[in-house]
């Protein structure tokens, strides 16, 4: 359950509060009727923090998405841009600006807001372009961490992990190290830091440094954190690409959760009537959002698939045993006493209906052929099996044209749990997939080449066996039901990362140090000084708290791990968890293949 952690020591509203505060006072600034214009991306990640309301008691009567050409029509007094800082969508601005009528009276004023932080160069763009005088206010809204759960934060950048590992470009770990900041200020210095990676040592920097250019940031708050723990996502690459076993980690591998909210095919949610057959079936995607406010949903998201439906046929027989409650209410305190538990009733009753539609839908695509041998091959690989090996499911896919971000993945499943492979194979698969699948995509191998994931053996050693082993990272006998250990999330296999956060608590890394060093990227442990007083003596059966934040993103699967861990009765760690982005394998290999297009001539 994830519902325990807001009414558990970390409580996130006051960071949600921060963000509203920041929003109600640009607003003010911009005195009258308002129309905003949103770069898409960034309405998702606001829904989350303000909702419609608050922006209309600040008087935004309008708004609209960021397009190219003439701004709709608005009778208002300030239009306001929502934005990025990306160059091309200051080309956008600039044409939504030159073409407003300045003939027309009264004159509208233009503002624009830097999400999450304000760019010379796209002023200088603005600038170069004739329109930066146009803008009265110029300001940044920092919105680096936005909270999706009572025990999770992210940033919601879609390409930080690309940036990192293949651009070489900070941006998005410097607004990490703002983020935890901006979480230190509201929440107290965390005395503790360590790390695993390139990304997690430049961030700790950039924080030590910090701290040091603003001596005022220290705050004599009492610290919520015991721990920091930054963890690159390339010191665990496999995780991402296996196939996620949990509830709401196969959600998102098949439909793709958004900023919370989920769209599924409606044809399983249509309200069934007597004898009117199929014939207004909705065309709509129905939309739900997932969270753990809702009962349901916080107590099965995190389980096995198949420790699913045991919970929903128990839930089903309870609710139906409460309705039938209202034949037994005979005096009228028993009736009334019904009638006020009605309401809470029929939203269970839905809940129940919906995640019973939902879990139909998933086991359509669990209980096929397709979806066994996929992950017999996967399990195979993170088991040790065969990976040094041209694999022939993977060829037949190929052979079929099964979609690519598929075999992709199951490549670099296979390179990553070899150590990379042998120049032989990797040619062969290369070659396959570009007479395949065309040509244009001998950049994207580049780039999983860049990022370590699918790369040639190059020691000519596999560590990975070694890792394996030490950090028992397949376990045989998992038990789905009632697990006893993070493996169940996908089905016998640990995610590295959380075994790392898991042997941090206890007995700590010093133990494991040689695989450490087989891994990429440095470990260090930072201490930050406390102002006295701030100590924590902690109380008898107190638990630590300690942040993961995985730089470059993470899955519901691993998020679910970490929550069986805060959970366990002996653990004595509670985790909150931060990420630069929720991802699973099919949204991380899109944000790193290249589409090569056509010359204009």
């Amino acid at each position: 359950m994830a519902a325990h952690l807001s009414s558990g020591r970390v409580n996130l509203t006051a960071l949600r509060e921060a963000g509203r505060r920041e929003l109600r006072e640009f607003l003010d600034k911009c005195a009258g009727s308002k129309a905003i214009v949103w770069d898409e991306y960034l309405t998702g990640p606001f829904g989350l923090i303000a909702q419609y309301s608050l922006l209309k008691e600040h008087e935004v009567e309008k708004m609209f998405t960021l397009k190219p050409g003439r701004l709709p029509q608005a009778d208002v007094k300030n239009i306001i841009f929502f934005v990025r800082p990306k160059l091309e969508l200051m080309d956008i601005i600039t044409d939504n600006v030159l073409r407003e009528d300045r003939g027309r009276s009264p004159q509208r004023d233009f503002h624009i807001l830097f999400v999450p932080r304000r760019s010379l160069l796209c002023e200088q763009w603005l600038k170069e372009q004739g329109v930066l005088g146009s803008f009265i206010h110029r300001e940044q809204y920092s919105l680096d961490l936005i909270p999706f759960d009572g025990d999770l934060l992210s940033m919601e950048s879609e390409s930080a992990f690309k940036e990192c590992y293949l651009e070489s470009d900070q941006t998005s770990l410097y607004h990490a190290a703002k983020g935890l900041m901006t979480l230190q200020a509201l929440y107290g210095t965390i005395p503790q830091i360590f790390g695993k990676g390139e990304c997690a040592r430049h961030v700790a920097n950039m924080m030590i440094r910090m701290k040091r250019e603003f001596p005022g940031s220290q705050n004599s708050i009492f610290p919520v954190f015991d721990t920091l723990l930054l963890l690159d996502r390339n010191v665990d690459l496999l995780t991402p690409l296996a196939t996620q076993l949990t509830y709401e980690g196969l959600i998102d591998e098949i439909y793709g959760i958004q900023n919370t909210y989920v769209k599924l095919p409606p044809e399983k949610f249509a309200p069934k009537k007597q004898g009117e057959g199929g014939k207004d079936l909705p065309t709509e995607p129905k939309k739900l959002q997932l969270n753990s406010a809702e009962e349901l949903y916080a107590e099965i998201r995190d389980k096995n698939f198949n420790a699913v439906g045991s919970v929903l046929s128990k839930k089903a027989k309870i609710i139906s045993a409460a309705f039938e409650e209202r034949h037994h209410a005979k005096t009228v305190g028993e009736i009334k006493q019904f009638v006020s538990q009605l309401p809470h009733m029929q939203a269970a009753r839905s809940s129940l209906a919906n995640h019973t539609s939902i879990a139909e839908l998933i086991k359509d695509i669990t209980t096929s052929e397709d979806f066994f041998d996929n992950l017999t091959v996967e399990q195979e690989f993170m088991s040790g099996i065969d990976t040094d090996k041209v694999n022939n499911y993977i060829e037949d896919c190929i052979a079929q044209k099964h979609p690519l971000i598929k075999i992709l993945r199951l490549i670099c499943l296979q390179s990553v749990c070899n150590s990379g492979l042998k120049q032989k194979v990797l040619d062969h698969y290369k070659r396959e997939i570009l007479q395949t699948y065309g040509y244009e995509h001998i950049l994207t191998l580049n780039n999983l080449e860049k990022a370590g994931l699918l790369k040639p053996q190059t020691s000519g050693r596999n560590n990975y066996p070694t890792i394996r082993k030490t950090l028992r990272l397949w376990m045989d006998d998992v038990n789905e039901q009632n697990p006893n250990d993070i493996s169940y999330v996908y089905s016998g296999y640990a995610p590295l990362s959380v075994r790392l956060a898991q042997l941090l608590a206890r007995p700590g890394w010093r133990s494991i140090e040689e695989v450490l060093k087989m891994l990429p990227g440095p470990h260090f442990e930072e201490r930050q000084q406390l102002p006295t007083g701030l100590q924590k003596k902690r109380q008898h059966g107190e638990n630590r708290v300690t942040l993961v934040f995985f730089l470059g993103g993470v899955t519901y699967a691993e998020i679910a791990a970490l929550r069986f861990l805060s959970q366990m009765e002996d653990g004595g760690t509670e985790y909150v968890i931060a990420t630069t982005k929720l991802i699973n394998g099919t949204s991380w290999m899109k944000s790193l293949m290249e589409k090569l297009e056509p010359a204009p001539f």
